[in-house]
């Protein structure tokens, strides 16, 4: 049976509330909102929405509150044309990020999980998740992860893993159970250290091999994007060049969208790692967490810049 779903997202769906300010300030200090802005955020939200704007089919299992802020996100995600059979609503707030993003795209966060952090067991629906190719696990808790990757694997998708800034302080050991039903590690330079207390990423990616995922990424922001294999093969690639970064909330999410869209349409992991880091290129010189171009976008930007 062809499956539905190229990505199902398991994980946040949330709410940014984004202010553009003059500068950072300190203690103390005031700076300027030059702008105010809020849409979608979290990272299973972002990608599947994401992976639609791709011209993927995508589908989440996230929990929302029965609040404005929820009918919000579920509206959102729906004129996104994700599918949100999946999604949960609870009595409660739904989740929300604070975003302040200086003049040069750099961002700070402040964020009130709510709702979100409620994604129970229970609450994975394994029927949703036979009608998926790829299964994405994105900084939700353990005990859900587990049940949605292990699902996941019984069903025979792909499962990839982003443990987010919190839940790497965990360390690699409170994971074990876990990573053997995991194909597919993304972290970022930070992410890696807290899993495995190692500095060097390259090490640390070997470490974490060893608890039995596939392919570990490491997503190095405006340095570009590292990989290596359980087999040994390694890539790595430059950030791709854009005129003006404007906003990097969500390029993780991007390149994610990417990366797994690309293997699902059969590109080798080469391709694919090139493919979601032009789309994450692309997606910092606009404002918002899931602001993606198009296929078509990605496809003219990674021939006019030559990068194959």
């Amino acid at each position: 049976m062809e499956k539905e779903f190229d990505v199902l997202t398991v994980g946040h769906g949330l709410i940014d509330i984004r202010f553009i300010v003059e500068k950072f300030a300190g203690p103390d200090e005031e700076s300027s909102i030059l702008r105010q802005t809020r849409g979608v955020g979290g990272s299973a939200a972002n990608v599947a929405i994401d992976v639609s704007r791709l011209g993927g089919r995508s589908s989440t299992i996230i929990k929302v509150g029965l609040d404005g802020f929820g009918r919000i996100v579920i509206d959102e995600l729906m004129r996104e044309k994700v599918d949100v059979s999946g999604v949960k609503v609870c009595i409660g707030d739904t989740g929300f990020t604070v975003v302040i993003i200086d003049g040069s795209g750099r961002i700070t966060m402040y964020g009130y999980k709510g709702a979100a952090e409620k994604l129970l067991p229970t609450d994975i629906d394994e029927q949703l998740i036979t009608r998926a190719k790829t299964v994405h696990i994105a900084s939700l808790r353990k005990d859900t992860s587990l049940q949605a990757a292990m699902a996941a694997k019984k069903h025979n998708a792909l499962v990839s893993w982003d443990p987010g800034r919190r839940l790497s302080l965990m360390g690699l050991d409170y994971f074990k159970d876990f990573l053997k039903y995991v194909d597919i590690v993304l972290v970022n330079r930070n992410e890696a250290r807290n899993l495995t207390g190692i500095h060097d990423y390259k090490q640390a990616v070997n470490q974490i091999l060893e608890y039995g995922p596939e392919i570990i990424i490491v997503k190095k922001g405006a340095e570009g994007v590292y990989a290596k294999t359980s087999n040994g093969e390694e890539y790595e690639f430059p950030a791709f060049p854009v005129e003006k970064v404007i906003d990097t909330t969500g390029a993780g999410d991007a390149f994610a969208a990417g990366l797994l869209l690309g293997l699902v349409r059969g590109y080798n992991l080469r391709k694919a790692l090139i493919y979601g880091n032009a789309v994450a290129a692309l997606k910092t010189t606009k404002l918002g967490s899931h602001n993606v171009p198009s296929h078509d976008e990605v496809i003219k930007y990674i021939w006019e810049h030559q990068i194959f």
